[in-house]
């Protein structure tokens, strides 16, 4: 099982079954629970460019992606702003 950090990183192989006369694809509760996802909800379903599938709550979650946003934050290098960066060499 991966870590809550590290989910982008987290691939997994899933198995296509049978329910009923349609196919299904099991999502793992890690994912449901990272994307705010439960049973019963409406989700959106795309495909990508490459062959892809692209699954997101239909609904729009604040907290999931409050959560998302952080994540991604703390990931980020502490680094000089762009625009101070772009700046620095009008100012000398």
């Amino acid at each position: 099982m991966c870590k809550k950090a590290n989910i982008r990183e987290d691939s997994r192989k899933l198995k296509i079954e049978k329910w009923g006369n349609s196919l299904a694809l099991r999502i793992p509760d890690l994912y449901l629970r990272h994307l705010g996802i439960q049973q019963g909800d409406q989700v959106r379903v795309n495909l990508t460019v490459d062959g892809g599938i692209h699954i997101r709550a239909a609904a729009w979650n604040r907290r999931a992606f409050a959560r998302e946003l952080e994540e991604t934050r703390r990931s980020l290098p502490m680094t000089i702003s762009v625009i101070e960066e772009l700046r620095r060499p009008a100012r000398r």
